[in-house]
C-alpha cells in the first residue's frame, strides 16, 4: 500500500511556546503519556476495583457486576480522557479524530474484509495451539490459556436475549467507539505528524495489542490492529475502524450465543476444523481479504486526503 501525503496537523513541537503544554510536547512523549495514564485509570484502578469488589474472581455471581463496570470503566476511563486530551492537544475533537459518516460501499467493503480476516485469523490460532511445546512449558501455557478462555467465556456467555443486548453493548459496541478513539483516534493521527500513515498504523496497532494483555491472541490483536489503522489512514474515516470493530467482536458474541465452535471453519461447516479443512478455509478467505482490500484501496484513492 503506497503511502500519499498525511492529512496530519504540523509537528506539535513546531507550535509557538504561549500555547498550552499539550500542545507543545513532542508527539512520542504526549503518545507515551496518553497511554500510560489511560492505562492506569482503567487497567488499574478501574479493573482493580471491580476485581476487588467482585471477590478476585471472575464467576456466574459476579459476571454482572463485571459487565457494567467493564461498560462503564471504558467510558469513563478510556473514551472520557482521550477526548480531553484530544481537546488539549488540537483544540478540537471531530476534526481531529476524522469522525464522519462513511460511505454505504466503503462500509460494506470494510464488512467484507474484517469478516473474511477473522476466518483466516481462526486459521493461524488453530495452527499456534497445533504448535508441540516441551511438556512441563505446554501444561503451564494451558493452564493459563483455559483461565484466560474461562473467563472469557463466562463474560461473553449470554442466556437470554435481554442478556445477549448488554454483552454485545459491553464487549463489540463501547470497545469499538472508546478503542478506537485511543488508538486509530488520537494515538494514530499525532502519530502521523512524525512519520508515514502506514509505519503511524503499524505502531498504533501493535500497542493497540499490547493494550489487551492477551499473550495468546497477540498475533491477531496486531494484525486487526495494523489493518483498523489502514482502513482509517487510507479513509480518513474513524467510523468505518469503528464499523470493523465492532463487527470482529459482534460475530464473537454471537458465536458463543448460538453455541458455534470456536473453531468452526466457513468451508467445512460439518467436517470439523482439521487441518486440511483450516488450509483451505484460510486460503479462501485470504483471497476475499485481499479482494476487499485492494478494492478498499481503489475506492479510497481520492478520498484519503480529505
Amino acid at each position: 500500500m503506497t503511502d500519499l501525503p498525511s492529512s496530519a496537523p504540523p509537528e506539535p513541537q513546531a507550535t509557538p511556546a504561549r500555547l498550552p503544554l499539550f500542545r507543545r510536547m513532542h508527539v512520542v512523549p504526549f503518545v507515551v503519556f496518553v497511554l500510560a495514564a489511560v492505562f492506569f485509570l482503567y487497567q488499574i484502578v478501574a479493573g482493580g476495583a471491580s476485581l476487588l469488589l467482585a471477590g478476585g474472581t471472575i464467576t456466574a455471581d459476579t459476571v454482572q457486576w463485571i459487565r457494567w463496570s467493564t461498560l462503564f470503566g471504558q467510558l469513563l476511563f478510556i473514551l472520557v480522557p482521550t477526548l480531553v486530551f484530544t481537546r488539549l492537544r488540537y483544540g478540537a475533537i471531530q476534526q481531529p479524530l476524522r469522525l464522519r459518516m462513511p460511505t454505504l460501499t466503503q462500509a460494506l467493503v470494510v464488512l467484507v474484509g474484517v469478516f473474511a480476516l477473522q476466518q483466516v485469523l481462526q486459521g493461524y490460532m488453530l495452527l499456534q495451539d497445533s504448535i508441540p511445546l516441551p511438556p512441563g512449558i505446554q501444561r503451564w501455557v494451558d493452564m493459563i490459556q483455559d483461565m484466560f478462555e474461562a473467563t472469557y467465556r463466562i463474560l461473553v456467555t449470554a442466556k437470554s436475549p435481554l442478556e445477549l443486548l448488554l454483552v454485545i453493548f459491553t464487549v463489540a459496541v463501547v470497545p469499538a467507539v472508546s478503542e478506537e478513539v485511543l488508538f486509530r483516534g488520537l494515538v494514530q493521527r499525532d502519530l502521523e505528524s512524525i512519520t508515514s500513515g502506514t509505519r503511524s498504523a503499524i505502531i498504533a496497532g501493535v500497542l493497540f495489542a499490547f493494550y489487551h494483555l492477551n499473550p495468546f491472541s497477540l498475533v491477531p490483536l496486531v494484525t486487526l490492529g495494523i489493518v483498523f489503522g489502514l482502513i482509517v489512514y487510507r479513509s480518513g474515516n474513524l467510523a468505518l475502524a469503528m464499523l470493523a470493530h465492532f463487527l470482529n467482536n459482534f460475530l464473537a458474541s454471537i458465536a458463543l450465543y448460538f453455541n458455534i465452535d470456536e473453531d468452526f471453519m466457513m468451508t467445512a461447516p460439518e467436517g470439523g476444523a482439521t487441518m486440511e479443512a483450516a488450509v483451505l478455509n484460510t486460503a479462501v478467505f485470504a483471497l476475499v481479504f485481499v479482494g476487499a482490500m485492494y478494492y478498499f484501496v481503489r475506492i479510497t484513492r481520492t478520498s484519503h486526503a480529505a
